[in-house]
């Protein structure tokens, strides 16, 4: 969905297994990295109300930790509503409300960040997003990515104008087209799937995967333990310079 269909969830509704035998474990840390005095990621992490958040507050713009902050200050009251309809709506509107808040507390600066969250409603996996924070899946031995990035080369790359490979190193990758707080209108992206047992997400900021190969992140996230996961991952891309902030959160579906 490039927007939220409600009418669509609506209809999802009938489908969703109010028992599903899935239980959720999360773990999350965040790095200030190597080079960056300031940390402009923030995370939020629940498997009570199965919601796993990252934000990325935007470095070319002023008070990125701020605008990051309110992201997740919006979140971290959410509790999911009787339908799956409403728990989104609820989801966007708070989103809205963090949109609105970057868009006015700073007269004459413009405060952004990214928002990428994973959320569980029944036997289902919803994504919501806007900018370049990611969501990815192990499954087995396949990680695949399952958020596109808001970005201008991601534009040119569906288009057909470039490449994967130019996509991925050319400069357009860091210009985004969706935000939170930055432009006009908030435009989110949904998502889902159905999750199954043994399913390993990874939610996080582009300090950790700009850094990292996908089979390096495959090898990495395959770690038996959920924490041990997370610390190689934020450890390699240390290692590799931490030119940003690193942010990232493992979530076990078991």
């Amino acid at each position: 969905m490039p927007y939220i269909d409600f009418q669509q969830l609506i209809e999802m509704q009938a489908e969703v297994v109010s028992e599903p035998a899935i239980c959720w474990h999360s773990v999350g840390r965040s790095h200030v990295g190597c080079v960056r005095r300031v940390n402009e990621d923030a995370f939020y992490h629940s498997t009570e109300q199965g919601l796993w958040v990252v934000a990325d507050g935007m470095g070319g713009h002023a008070r990125g930790d701020y605008a990051s902050g309110v992201v997740v200050d919006a979140l971290v009251h959410f509790a999911k509503s009787s339908t799956l309809a409403a728990s989104i709506r609820d989801l966007e509107i708070r989103l809205r409300d963090a949109h609105n808040n970057c868009r006015n507390s700073f007269r004459g600066e413009r405060v952004g960040s990214t928002v990428a969250a994973l959320f569980s409603y029944g036997q289902y996996g919803f994504l919501l997003w806007a900018g370049d924070s990611r969501v990815y899946r192990l499954r087995g031995d396949q990680l695949t990515l399952m958020t596109k990035d808001h970005t201008v080369a991601q534009e040119k790359y569906a288009r057909g104008e470039f490449s994967a490979a130019k996509a991925a190193i050319h400069p357009t990758a860091h210009v985004l087209t969706r935000a939170v707080g930055v432009h006009q209108t908030l435009h989110l992206e949904l998502d889902y799937e159905v999750v199954q047992q043994g399913d390993r997400f990874l939610v996080c900021s582009d300090g950790l995967y700009n850094d990292l190969a996908n089979d390096q992140m495959k090898q990495l996230l395959a770690h038996d333990v959920a924490e041990e996961a997370l610390d190689a991952l934020i450890d390699r891309a240390l290692d590799k310079g931490g030119r940003d902030n690193i942010t990232a959160i493992v979530v076990d579906a078991y």
